[in-house]
């Protein structure tokens, strides 16, 4: 894409305050993030929860977001994009207390529920505002989405900073309550509400163009909704405990109102792969953003871990500034830069199971942070710029596929990984230990009866934790060695950690193959743009796209 193709002028006057606004809305959902991953080994304390349940739950702040992007992407410009905003604010607000409602001594069923539940609300206020602010910025700078897409999305980095930085000194320093903490999102959701308050907010292109609903369908066609809809099966087998048959079924028909919507147009098949590709983001961005404070934490102490997340958030905030750089003066085009990101994320994860030292962790988490960075705007942009017919369809359902990637793919799975191998490490050093130590539920991935497997009972495992976790904060408060931790512990507690280590190096190595294979990916798409004259956005006005696959006659 060429320099004089790139232009930062906006069609609309409020340009600059709508932006701040969905800034703002998407910074409450970083805050709230930022606060649950440090909040995690509270959860487990508290409640008694495994790495699995935990994952699961953390799962949940993903998957609602699925259903509120898609549903406002479809109706945004019809309902209206403040109808919308209003909706995500009172469900923002409704997602705290039924978090809240979890207290101690209550069974674990019922506090995990209302956990689980409490985070799907948030992720749905959190979709909701996504199908404002995405289709909106990409409306409102057609020109150079990938550069403001990435200044929306530096917000996310952004509130995790602050939520973790917040959690760091209310939990770790001053102990205050999980409640307070989390409490805090509440105060950018209350100025995204004023900020977007009165304003007008033009519609998408393919919408003022007058182009219908089932033609926006139509380039998303049967095999981009085929991507979705098996994920929703999953949903609907997994999280709501529907039957295989039902979970099918139900997937299978809305994959049949996509066909007869769109006269059965099997769509674009490019968009079905960037389909594919948003779904691995999904998953090794956001799955792994979620417990990396965790696996740090264990590696070294749990101040060291908020450090370590907020070291690479901050890389990533301050890098979403840079995109317009690397389009115009490196030269990049938005599939280069995607590019360069999964070789980096690969060897970033590569790098951080191995990590020894503090000075290792901050380069090789640098590295992953670097190569994280651009993933989920720019892939956005990609979709927004050379599928412009979809309006705010093909964009919402992309996030809704990253989020639900990482609700049922990429915060269990770690969960799981981390479940598997720590009990493998464990079994394998000492059986008899390992018994005592054992989870009384396996943890399963996607459900499949075939995957199970035993990690460590979650209160077990979180008191050895919490043992070597006060050692360290003594031994350095007296100005040793916090490593010497070790030495203090029992020799099967001692044990039990290192395999907990171990499982937690595997994860990471096992994460990083789903960047290797999105590197193969964008390979293969940046080698098929330069057959048809390399990348370029697509206009409503111009000749179709010639990655369209048109629709077949019914």
């Amino acid at each position: 894409m060429s320099n004089e193709e790139v232009s930062n002028v906006a069609i609309a006057p409020n340009a600059k305050r709508l932006l701040i606004a969905g800034f703002m809305a998407i910074f409450a959902a970083g805050v709230g993030m930022g606060i649950r991953n440090g909040i995690l080994d509270n959860w487990g304390r508290e409640f008694g929860f495994t790495s699995g349940q935990l994952g699961d739950i953390m799962g949940a702040a993903f998957l609602g977001f699925c259903p509120g992007i898609i549903l406002g992407g479809v109706i945004c410009d019809k309902v209206g994009y403040g109808k919308l905003v209003i909706a995500a604010f009172a469900l923002h607000v409704l997602s705290a207390f039924v978090t809240f409602a979890a207290v101690g001594g209550q069974p674990q069923t019922t506090a995990y529920n209302l956990l689980y539940w409490g985070m799907f609300i948030f992720s749905f206020a959190n979709g909701t505002l996504e199908a404002v602010a995405n289709p909106l910025i990409a409306t409102l700078y057609p020109h150079n989405r990938a550069h403001f897409l990435n200044l929306l999305h530096a917000s996310w980095p952004g509130g995790m900073i602050l939520g973790t930085v917040a959690g760091w000194i209310l939990d770790d320093k001053m102990q205050v309550n999980w409640k307070i903490q989390l409490a805090l999102y509440l105060v950018p959701t209350a100025a995204y509400g004023l900020m977007f308050f009165g304003q007008h907010m033009p519609k998408s292109e393919a919408s003022v163009k007058g182009v219908k609903l089932g033609d926006m369908f139509k380039e998303v066609g049967i095999l981009g909704a085929l991507v979705i809809c098996y994920l929703l099966s999953l949903f609907f087998g997994g999280k709501l405990g529907l039957s295989a048959t039902w979970s099918y079924t139900l997937a299978g028909a809305l994959l049949l109102v996509v066909a007869v919507m769109t006269r059965f147009s099997m769509g674009s098949f490019l968009l079905f792969v960037l389909f594919i590709a948003h779904a691995m983001v999904g998953a090794v961005e956001l799955g792994t953003d979620g417990w990396i404070t965790n696996i740090t934490g264990n590696l070294f102490t749990s101040e060291k871990g908020r450090f370590l997340f907020i070291w690479t958030s901050a890389i990533m905030f301050t890098l979403r500034f840079c995109a317009d750089f690397l389009e115009k003066k490196i030269g990049l085009s938005p599939v280069g830069i995607l590019l360069s990101c999964s070789i980096l994320a690969c060897i970033g994860l590569n790098l951080s199971s191995g990590i020894v030292t503090f000075g290792g962790a901050l380069f090789a988490l640098g590295v992953y942070a670097v190569g994280k960075t651009f993933f989920w705007p720019t892939m956005l942009a990609v979709a927004s710029d050379r599928f412009p017919r979809t309006g705010a369809i093909a964009i919402s359902m992309m996030g809704g596929i990253g989020m639900l990637s990482a609700g049922l793919i990429g915060g269990p799975g770690l969960g799981y990984c981390k479940d598997r191998f720590a009990g493998e490490e464990l079994k394998k050093s000492n059986p008899a230990l390992y018994e005592v130590y054992k989870a009384p539920q396996p943890s399963k991935f996607l459900n499949i009866p075939a995957t199970a497997a035993y990690g460590f009972d979650g209160k077990k495992f979180g008191d050895v934790e919490a043992k070597v976790a006060s050692i360290r904060d003594e031994i350095t408060k007296a100005g040793g060695d916090p490593k010497t931790a070790l030495e203090k512990l029992t020799p099967e507690e001692r044990a039990v950690h290192e395999a907990g280590i171990a499982g937690d190096r595997k994860t990471l190595r096992t994460d990083s193959f789903i960047p290797a294979t999105m590197a193969v990916i964008y390979l293969l798409i940046l080698l098929y743009f330069r057959t048809i004259g390399g990348y370029k956005p697509v206009h409503i006005k111009t000749a179709e796209p010639a990655d369209r696959v048109p629709a077949p006659v019914a």
